[in-house]
């Protein structure tokens, strides 16, 4: 439950910046991406990272190699099946939250 209300938080920010959500938790075999915007022409796959504690890293640091090309992967399935091509302005970014989930401090990272 905590990871969705990580999401919640986020999906209320992206919104709040004038973005469009268009899907939460899209699923592929072996990869997801969180949630999918809409910003102006540009879709935008995000991440959403969350750490109430410092002790294990950041939530920035939580993000691996493996991770971003597991979601670069699901971002290019989501643009083939959903939209029916794949040559469509995005980018992919992490969105993270260290310390509590409803107040702690919110980041943006654009990743590409």
């Amino acid at each position: 439950m905590k990871g969705a209300a990580a999401e919640d938080r986020a999906a209320r920010y992206l919104e709040a910046q004038g973005r469009e959500l268009l899907a939460r938790n899209y699923r592929i075999p072996g990869g997801e991406i969180d949630l999918v915007s809409r910003e102006g022409a540009c879709l935008v796959f995000t991440e959403v990272r969350h750490r109430s504690h410092s002790r294990y890293g950041s939530a920035a640091e939580s993000v691996t190699p493996r991770k971003l090309a597991l979601m670069q992967r699901a971002a290019l399935e989501y643009l083939s099946r959903e939209l029916g091509r794949d040559d469509l302005p995005c980018r992919l970014e992490v969105l993270t939250i260290d310390g509590d989930v409803n107040s702690g401090t919110l980041q943006l990272l654009p990743l590409s």
